[in-house]
């Protein structure tokens, strides 16, 4: 095999190829890192990425690349695990323009389609026909069509439908050597390629003893498919081989039926070797998919999501869920039949039946998430890929577990199994000890000896994944030389020049080449965030991305915020993992080494500090704090942009304007003025298409007490049993001197419900757009002050309420990683509720059963959870509070788009837009008149406003309308008498 050629002049290659190619070439330094690793554990920079629009542009990159001896790689999702996805010369992202579903032929139960095709968008198309592509990864909601053909990908059903081979009819594909041919199958089929039929015909012994022993031998190349006895396809052959052989055009798949009235069967055992033992049984009853759980995943889950996440499990320190269906003929009740005597032979008396349904489905998705929940030990340590996918026969699993796990006991090495049961295939990420140069060595020596005892047991050192960079070199221990040097035979007939994707299968890499992790430096502390949860670390918190792109993914359906932006433009730079990626590279040094540098700047300029990522990325990766701690990196001792003066600092501003009233009225008056308000907006950094804020012209603090409310004595204790309990308001200070109407609302609800309403004198900002801006000098000033005026309620047990979820979400979570030496800020963290959770919580915190919400009943509400709302506290007590008042509720998932300052500065107009008719905009339209717009987040509120003319309301204010009387609009607040009330009412 010829040896990898360095890339060609940098400025040759991407001239040449801005010449040749319609589509996007980029070899920035932003987009070199974001394209620098997949979901492995590898860091390989390319010299230019390349998101071809068409096949003309392919087929003209590839020519580019063949002429200057560029190594090629093809990428779709970016999700492969080891390595299959990286290289140092061109990248072609097919993901980007090529996702297109060609032909959907239902009667045929074929599609075709391009290789940037999205797992989840073909089930899209095919669902309504009532069929389906048999494979699914966990990663089918971003993972394409094109990846799962390089890598052979598999899922939970293969069970019942195969790998992606044996779905695929055709390929359209083009070689190393650039000869474009359909693969197919059938007498004829090996002529594409010249030699390739007397290579079999020279190698039929080898090929029928050495290949294709069980499903998931998807390891080297899967030859066995041009037997004669097999067909001789060639399409099924090119499947799996990750890119090395051909680079794929477009694909002809089967689909298959979806199964009717779907049953899981969930089965505990002792442990998983246990349960392993229990498949063979088990696969004699058909099922669709038989899936391992371990049962400390479950309980990261719990961790991570709350217990309400998972369903009731039967007993057990494993689980295997097994799914049945409906065959030909049968029923619902047949279903059931069946999967009760499937249970019957399961070994274990720890059984439940779901049904489809809400259960099944979340027992499914903790499955899915898996690999991102897996990127943490239970102890909270990196656990990392590698040795994720090896597969052994079926009947051999649990033997070859007990072994593994003695092999890990062994080795002090820790991970969570789960994976394919019914395959034999076991994921498992491992907390190798990569973080450091030293820990390289004792890597390498578990994963040799890894790979020695799958091959003991007739195993695949890949089960699904590929062997990429991380296990071809391993190869050499589970086959013999033959089979190797035929592989190398097979490599040298497709890709003579060893172009396509060098390094990987034939001639490997060392598997201990190119690590990301190790080459990271440390990042010292720089007095912001602690980050305490890695270890104070900023560059162990940018590496909890593993990469697993669940970012990428539409996750509205299930609930989920993330990643607003990358849903507006498609673009990586705009994902979280994009961004995430050009942080790696920032700690490692080397391509990208200024913290404000453009590189870093651009990759973090659309980010709208949602922190949804903080919650729906199965490895908490939040990328709200890092660009926080980046900007307070950057500017530090440094001139700021014009935003952070004005925005950023806007408590401030808001502050002084309500001061004195009669200056609020005056500004209220001049900036209603369209063309000064421009001029304003443009002077400060702001989009002039937005319209400026109004000013508080008497501040809620001031109306509170005013009207005879609580003030602060020197020391509060709570109230006896005989009196109101007492409970703080804390007006942040959008709602004091910006938007008082949801604060003067929350207090009329508290003492509705039996509570004597604290209002603190004097003001109490969390510094919530200081730290968006980065500004954390100023947000740690503000937070020591607020932790004066509320820190001593929360000691003495006495309730804090948030008006607005933003500041609310600070006070439960940056807060105390911005102060973690001050102990009063763990205190008030624990002490500070959303209005919802105090209404909901059972006494004596909450109400007790004497407090009732008010009748919603006939009420239509579209409500917009604000980010931070959704991704620290959780938006269920308001659900659950809702549906108790009888309120018919359509809860919208993901961002509004206006997140704070993001959406009002300069350059981000349009993207704020795009993901406002994500969810937010559709929603207003299809609304009725009398539907009332439901939004805690001041932004939230502004935003409809701004872009539909609708007024949003609290939910305070929605508690204590005139239930009579539904409106789009704000509604006035009851006027209901409560006794125990001793402060005012709005």
């Amino acid at each position: 095999m010829k040896p990898v050629r360095a890339p060609g002049r940098g400025d040759d290659l991407v001239a040449a190829l801005r010449e040749a190619v319609d589509g996007d070439v980029d070899d920035s330094e932003r987009r070199r890192a974001e394209y620098s690793t997949d979901a492995s554990n590898y860091r390989v920079p390319p010299r230019v990425v390349v998101a071809p629009r068409d096949n003309d542009d392919v087929l003209a990159a590839l020519d580019v690349a063949r002429r200057l001896g560029v190594p090629v790689t093809a990428r779709g999702a970016g999700t492969s695990v080891a390595g299959n996805a990286v290289g140092t010369g061109m990248v072609l992202d097919f993901s980007r323009y090529m996702n297109r579903i060609v032909a959907l032929e239902p009667d045929a139960r074929v599609a075709v389609v391009q290789p940037g095709v999205v797992m989840s968008s073909l089930q899209a198309a095919a669902a309504p026909h009532g069929l389906r592509f048999g494979p699914d990864p966990s990663t089918q909601s971003r993972a394409t069509l094109g990846g799962m053909i390089g890598n052979n990908a598999c899922g939970p059903h293969a069970v019942a439908y195969g790998r992606t081979a044996d779905n695929v009819v055709s390929l359209d594909v083009v070689d190393g050597a650039g000869r474009r041919f359909d693969a197919g199958a059938g007498v004829g089929a090996l002529d594409a390629v010249t030699g390739l039929d007397a290579l079999v015909r020279a190698n039929l012994a080898t090929i029928r003893t050495e290949l294709g022993r069980f499903g998931r031998q998807v390891s080297g190349y899967s030859l066995e498919h041009l037997l004669p006895e097999n067909g001789r396809d060639l399409a099924k052959m090119l499947v799996g081989t990750e890119g090395t052989l051909v680079t794929v055009l477009q694909a002809t798949v089967n689909l298959v039926p979806v199964p009717a009235a779907p049953v899981v069967v969930a089965l505990g055992y002792p442990d998983m070797p246990t349960a392993a033992d229990a498949v063979p049984a088990l696969l004699a009853h058909r099922p669709l998919a038989i899936e391992g759980m371990d049962a400390r995943l479950v309980e990261v889950v719990r961790r991570h999501r709350g217990a309400g996440a998972v369903p009731q499990l039967p007993a057990g320190g494993g689980w295997l869920l097994v799914e049945v269906g409906a065959e030909a003929g049968e029923g619902v009740d047949d279903v059931l039949t069946r999967a009760y005597a499937l249970a019957a032979d399961a070994g274990t008396d720890a059984v439940r039946v779901v049904p489809a349904g809400a259960e099944a489905t979340a027992l499914w998705r903790i499955r899915a998430d898996g690999a991102g929940l897996g990127g943490r030990t239970p102890s909270g340590a990196p656990a990392w890929p590698g040795w994720e996918d090896a597969a052994v026969p079926p009947d051999r699993l649990g033997d070859y577990l007990r072994d593994f796990t003695a092999l890990m006991a062994d080795r002090g090495v820790d991970g969570l199994l789960y994976g394919h049961f019914g395959d034999g295939c076991v994921h498992v990420r491992l907390d190798l000890p990569l973080e450091t140069p030293a820990g390289v060595g004792p890597s390498r020596a578990f994963l040799e000896a890894s790979a020695d005892l799958v091959a003991s047991y007739g195993g695949s050192l890949s089960g699904e994944h590929g062997d990429g960079r991380a296990r071809s070199e391993l190869l050499t221990r589970m086959y013999a030389p033959e089979v190797i040097s035929l592989f190398g035979q097979v490599k040298a007939l497709f890709d003579p020049e060893n172009t396509l994707n060098p390094g990987v299968v034939v001639d490997p890499r060392p598997l201990d080449a190119d690590l990301r992790r190790p080459a990271a430096r440390p990042t010292s502390s720089r007095h912001g965030f602690a980050f305490a949860e890695d270890g104070g670390d900023f560059t162990t918190a940018v590496h909890r991305c593993t990469g697993v792109g669940k970012c990428r993914a539409d996750n509205s359906g299930a609930g989920g915020f993330m990643c607003p932006s990358y849903q507006a433009t498609r673009d990586e730079k705009d994902v979280t993992r994009g961004r995430a990626r050009v942080l790696q590279e920032l700690t490692n040094g080397s391509l990208v080494t200024d913290w404000g540098s453009p590189a870093v700047l651009e990759s973090l300029d659309l980010c709208l500090s949602c922190k949804a990522c903080a919650t729906d990325c199965p490895t908490g990766t939040d990328m709200a704090r890092y660009k926080s701690e980046v900007l307070h990196r950057a500017y530090a001792g440094r001139l700021r942009p014009r935003n952070h003066y004005v925005l950023g600092q806007l408590p401030r501003w808001s502050s002084l304007v309500t001061k004195i009233p009669t200056l609020a009225r005056l500004a209220n008056r001049v900036l209603r003025i369209r063309p000064i308000a421009r001029a304003v907006l443009a002077a400060g950094g702001m989009d002039p298409r937005r319209q400026m804020v109004s000013f508080a012209e008497e501040r809620f603090s001031a109306w509170f007490r005013k009207r005879g409310g609580t003030t602060v004595p020197e020391s509060v204790r709570p109230a006896s049993s005989s009196r109101p309990r007492p409970v703080v308001l804390w007006a942040d200070t959008f709602s004091d001197t910006m938007d008082p109407t949801a604060a003067r609302a929350t207090a009329a609800v508290l003492q509705e419900a039996g509570y004597t309403v604290i209002v603190p004198e004097g003001s109490a900002c969390c510094g919530l757009t200081w730290i968006s801006t980065g500004q954390l000098d100023g947000a740690k000033k503000r937070l020591t002050h607020l932790l004066s005026v509320l820190a001593p309620y929360a000691t003495d047990g006495i309730p804090v309420v948030g008006v607005e979820p933003s500041c609310t979400a600070v006070l439960r979570a940056d807060m105390v990683d911005l102060l973690p030496d001050d102990p009063r800020a763990s205190t008030l963290a624990a002490g500070t509720y959303t209005l919802a959770e105090l209404l909901t919580a059972p006494a004596p915190l909450g109400p007790g059963p004497g407090w009732t919400p008010p009748s919603l009943a006939g009420v239509d509400v579209v409500a917009q959870p604000h980010c931070h709302h959704h991704s620290v506290m959780g938006w269920e007590a308001d659900a659950g509070l809702l549906a108790r008042a009888g309120a018919s509720v359509t809860r919208l998932a993901g961002c509004c788009g206006l997140a704070g300052n993001f959406g009002m500065e300069a350059g981000h107009y349009d993207t704020s837009v795009a993901v406002a008719e994500n969810a937010l905009l559709p929603a207003l339209r299809d609304g009725g008149p009398d539907t009332v717009y439901l939004a805690d987040g001041f932004s939230c509120r502004t935003q409809a406003e701004h872009l539909a003319g609708r007024r949003g309301v609290h939910l305070a204010e929605l508690l204590t309308r005139d239930n009579d009387a539904p409106t789009a609009g704000r509604p006035e607040p009851r006027s209901s008498q409560s006794s125990a009330a001793t402060a005012p009412r709005p």
